[in-house]
């Protein structure tokens, strides 16, 4: 199984630019053509929060219309900068939305890896929370399954990145995350967004990572008072293959660069 990871496209209006500088639309439009280029194509499709930048109707339109292509199945999870109703208004026909009102949480089971996809969205603010009854859902949806081999999908990573800005809107609850991770082994990764940026840390006996955009980066600055910045570092999304026994994740940056060459001519080295 092959699975995509995509977050933080932070989609705007038609022709509107984040920050007055980012061109989201443009960069989703590169990363969707991109993906549908490559070699080994996904199984299915993840995007693990800030689809768009204000949870507006106009914007969640714009972003169907640049996922169109994907042929793949597709799964949507909010993050701070999503609107819930307005998602699901705008995405009908993603019946897996609905599986857990208020919240966006379910359970994808039709795949060789289970996707328990877990909703970390406070409205109206910029970090997240896991309160006990969305920790509870989660323990009782894996223990519903306990020889499945699970990602676990969210949008606030549960961890601290030493990003001092990003820590500030980080996620409330991971050590109640934490408790009920150990007791499911079969969990293989928890997967995240809002850093962009790709980081790998330890976590609840397990591992978690993050992904960096198809836009703009977080800029690297590993300091309490680190800056509120972003930066055009290269463009990219994540795919995370099941070899049958373990989860191994490629991080694949989107664009034209030079290359490929041989490493060998007739069967020898190339000086």
């Amino acid at each position: 199984m092959l699975l995509c990871q995509i977050t933080d496209t932070h989609i705007k209006a038609a022709g509107k630019l984040a920050y007055g500088i980012v061109d989201t639309a443009g960069f989703l439009e590169r990363c969707v053509a991109h993906l549908l280029k490559l070699p080994q194509q996904p199984d299915a499709v993840i995007m693990t929060g800030d689809l768009v930048d204000y949870g507006r109707a106009d914007e969640y339109a714009l972003l169907r219309e640049l996922l169109a292509p994907l042929t793949m199945p597709l799964y949507l999870l909010p993050g701070n900068h999503d609107e819930r109703a307005q998602l699901r208004a705008s995405f009908p026909d993603h019946p897996y939305l609905h599986q857990w009102p208020p919240f966006v949480q379910y359970a994808i089971d039709d795949l060789p890896v289970r996707i328990v996809a877990l909703d970390t969205v406070v409205p109206l603010q910029g970090g997240g929370r896991l309160c006990p009854e969305r920790l509870a859902w989660l323990d009782r949806t894996l223990a519903a399954r306990p020889a499945a081999p699970t990602i676990v999908a969210m949008h606030h990573p549960p961890f601290v990145t030493g990003i001092g800005h990003m820590d500030k809107v980080g996620l409330d609850g991971i050590e109640g995350l934490r408790a009920v991770l150990v007791n499911h082994p079969q969990v293989e990764r928890v997967i995240a967004g809002h850093l962009h940026r790709p980081i790998t840390v330890r976590f609840g006996g397990t591992v978690a990572s993050t992904c960096p955009s198809p836009a703009h980066q977080v800029a690297l600055d590993i300091a309490l008072d680190a800056r509120d910045d972003f930066i055009l570092e290269p463009p990219a999304f994540q795919l995370h293959w099941w070899n049958g026994s373990t989860l191994v994740t490629h991080t694949a940056y989107i664009g034209e660069f030079d290359g490929p060459y041989p490493f060998r001519a007739g069967g020898r080295l190339i000086d």
